[in-house]
């Protein structure tokens, strides 16, 4: 089964500055996604549960961070809004913390199989 087999070709580990410029990159990058989805629950409970700005930041802010709702919505639209921004805000502060963990899982997995690769001779 010589098909079966595959060739192990390892690249050395990126050097700490390079790992530093991925990590900073991501969360530079989690960081604007973070902002335009706080964004988008602003104007939503602003404009759609009618609820005051400062409010609606408020409400937005716990929403997506996951502490819950602050501010009581009225309004049928509203209470659509506020349902779905709570899915949406769950998804994505999920998905940035995937994000923002991705370039340290990376460096572990491949330091772990660079060190395979070093026991072998290889």
């Amino acid at each position: 089964m010589k098909f079966l087999r595959f060739e192990k070709k390892t690249e050395p580990l990126a050097p700490v500055d390079v790992y530093y410029g991925r990590v900073f990159r991501n969360l530079f990058v989690a960081i604007i996604i973070l902002l335009i989805c706080l964004l988008i629950g602003v104007l939503g409970y602003h404009y759609i549960a009618y609820i005051d700005w400062i409010d609606a930041v408020h409400n937005a802010s716990m929403i997506l961070s996951g502490m819950g709702p602050v501010a009581e919505v009225k309004n049928f639209w509203g209470k659509i809004f506020s349902s779905a921004y709570a899915l949406f805000s769950g998804v994505a502060f999920i998905t940035n913390i995937g994000f923002i963990l991705a370039p340290a899982a990376h460096r572990f997995f491949h330091r772990l199989h660079v060190d395979d690769n070093d026991k072998e001779g290889k």
